[in-house]
């Protein structure tokens, strides 16, 4: 059976048995929980119940165990880098959320090229404005990569993403003078420097220098690639440098 926060898939047999299983399930969720845990309940009329009595006599043990949750991304820009990494990205296991205020860029032609993949893919056609307002609705822990058509819709983007406090990486593509004009239009909106250096940019493997866009999604989804396998390891418990 597994246990999520706000629903469940299967079942170990239902009443107080299993509303106990899927309580405590919840309570690890809520606590982070990385380890294991053994949960033992009586079935029996005697024995202390919160959800019905069941009496059918001795006890179950049940393993409570943490599943690991697949990485999540989102690109903003579906351009031609924002295309070809999405077609590196989709050969993964992983929630990928594509969000452009073109809608030519995010049309099922187009994005026919990753029907093939392992990805969840999640297109966002409805913001013609603000591609922001999709940040919040994002899974926490989504990795985020601003590469619009529109150097204001990325600024925008930067300022919305540095407010949510529970996105993972943030990277921004562009040169270093783009940078440094939008570092301070960031500062002017009221971040501290802590907070922009949040921001990744460059995007990429800083060893791999190409520019024409294949070579520049595969250098940015190989950078996403090392930061899945540090955070599988954090979640494991092992400890590891990130690269």
């Amino acid at each position: 059976m597994v246990v999520a926060s706000d629903r469940t898939w299967g079942t170990i047999g239902g009443g107080n048995l299993e509303a106990v299983a899927v309580s405590r399930a919840r309570a690890l969720l809520v606590e982070e929980r990385r380890e294991p845990e053994m949960l033992t309940v009586a079935l029996s009329e005697k024995a202390p119940f919160a959800y019905g009595v069941q009496c059918c006599g001795g006890e179950v043990t049940m393993l409570l165990e943490p599943l690991p949750v697949p990485p999540a991304v989102a690109i903003f820009g579906m351009g031609h880098v924002g295309l070809e990494l999405a077609r590196i990205l989709s050969r993964h296991d992983l929630e990928l959320h594509l969000i452009d205020t073109r809608a030519d860029e995010l049309s099922p032609d187009r994005l026919e090229v990753l029907a093939d993949g392992q990805a969840r893919i999640h297109v966002h056609r409805d913001v013609p404005v603000l591609p922001e307002i999709i940040l919040p609705e994002l899974p926490a822990g989504t990795h985020v990569l601003v590469m619009t058509h529109d150097h204001a819709e990325d600024a925008a983007l930067c300022d919305a993403a540095l407010r949510c406090d529970d996105l993972g990486s943030i990277g921004l593509i562009g040169s270093a003078a783009k940078w440094s004009r939008f570092r301070g239009k960031l500062s002017d909106l009221g971040h501290t420097s802590d907070a922009i250096d949040r921001i990744t940019t460059p995007i990429g493997l800083p060893d791999l220098v190409g520019k024409d866009p294949a070579t520049i999604a595969l250098s940015v989804a190989a950078a996403l690639v090392r930061v899945f396998e540090h955070d599988r390891a954090d979640a494991a418990g092992v400890r590891s440098a990130r690269p």
